[in-house]
C-alpha cells in the first residue's frame, strides 16, 4: 500500500483494521496522527515500523470499530489529544469539537475544519483541510452510510454539504465497501460510462489486493448515485425500484437508500 501526499508534504497511508476498516495515519518523518483507530494494536505496530510518535487522535463518530482503540492509545502515549464529537458520550475524548470549529495540527503545521454530517449517527463530523476530507462513515466510494440514527434529510443535507468541496478532495473514508458500492450503483445507473469505467478500475485494484481509496469529490459526483439524487437517471431508476412518483431529491435519495439496504 502506497501513502498518498498532500499539499502541505504529509503522508497519508492506511492502515488495515478488521475485516475492512481502514485507520487513516496522517504522518511526517518523527509524527503521527490517526484518524478512527477502532483497534490500536496495528496503530502501534505501524507507529513502531515506522518510528513514529503518535501526537493526536481524530474521532468521527461514536461506533466501536472507529473508536475501539483510543483506550490502549492512550494508555501507551500519555496526555495524548484525542479529538471528537460534542456530546460526552466517546470515552477518552479530550477536546469536543463542532461545526465551524477548526482543529490546529501544529506539528504538521496544519488546520482541519469540522464538519457535522448527521445521517448515519447524530454525532457524526467530518474533518476537512489541506485537500483532504476524513467523511467516517458519512461519505463511501460509490456509497455512502446506513442511516442507523439520521434521517433522509439529515443525510442528504450532510452528503451535499460534502458535494460543496472542491472537486479535487480527496476523500478519506474509513471502510473498502467500493467494490459491493459499485455493484449497486450500477444498478442504479447501467448506462452511465464513467461508472462502468470506474467499476473495471476498482476490479483492477481488489484483483491486486489493493486500497481503492482515496477517491476524489469529482469522480463521486459522476459515479456515486447517493450524490446523483437530482440526476433524471437516479430519479427515474429510483421511481421504478419503489412504484411511485417521488417528488424532490431527498425523496429521490430516500428511495436509492432504501434500495440499497435491500440489494
Amino acid at each position: 500500500m502506497t501513502a498518498e501526499t498532500l499539499p502541505s508534504g504529509v503522508a497519508i497511508h492506511p492502515i488495515p483494521a478488521f475485516t475492512d476498516n481502514y485507520i487513516w495515519c496522517i504522518y511526517n518523518e518523527s509524527s503521527a496522527i490517526v484518524v478512527d483507530p477502532g483497534d490500536a494494536e496495528p496503530v502501534l505496530a505501524f507507529l513502531k515500523a515506522k518510528g513514529l510518535t503518535l501526537s493526536a487522535v481524530l474521532i468521527t463518530h461514536h461506533h466501536r470499530d472507529h473508536t475501539g482503540g483510543i483506550a490502549k492509545l492512550v494508555s501507551a502515549v500519555p496526555n495524548l489529544p484525542v479529538i471528537g464529537p460534542r456530546g460526552n458520550h466517546i470515552r477518552g475524548i479530550t477536546k469536543s469539537v463542532a461545526q465551524g470549529d477548526t482543529v490546529t495540527l501544529p506539528v504538521f503545521k496544519m488546520s482541519l475544519q469540522v464538519m457535522e454530517v448527521p445521517g448515519h449517527t447524530l454525532d457524526h463530523i467530518a474533518f476537512f483541510g489541506h485537500g483532504a476530507l476524513f467523511c467516517g462513515d458519512t461519505l463511501f466510494s460509490a456509497g455512502c452510510g446506513r442511516l442507523f440514527e439520521g434521517s433522509p434529510e439529515q443525510m442528504h443535507h450532510s452528503l451535499n454539504k460534502l458535494k460543496r468541496l472542491p472537486d479535487a478532495t480527496k476523500v478519506f473514508c474509513t471502510h473498502e465497501y467500493t467494490q459491493a458500492n459499485v455493484q449497486f450503483a450500477l444498478a442504479v445507473e447501467p448506462d452511465n460510462k464513467a461508472l462502468c469505467d470506474y467499476a473495471q478500475w476498482v476490479a483492477d485494484k481488489r484483483a491486486q489486493g489493493q486500497p481503492t481509496l482515496p477517491s476524489n469529490l469529482k469522480e463521486q459526483k459522476n459515479i456515486n448515485p447517493f450524490l446523483r439524487a437530482h440526476e433524471l437517471s437516479v430519479k427515474t431508476a429510483a421511481e421504478a425500484y419503489c412504484e411511485n412518483n417521488l417528488a424532490d431529491d431527498v425523496a429521490v435519495f430516500a428511495a436509492v437508500r432504501r434500495w440499497k439496504d435491500e440489494f
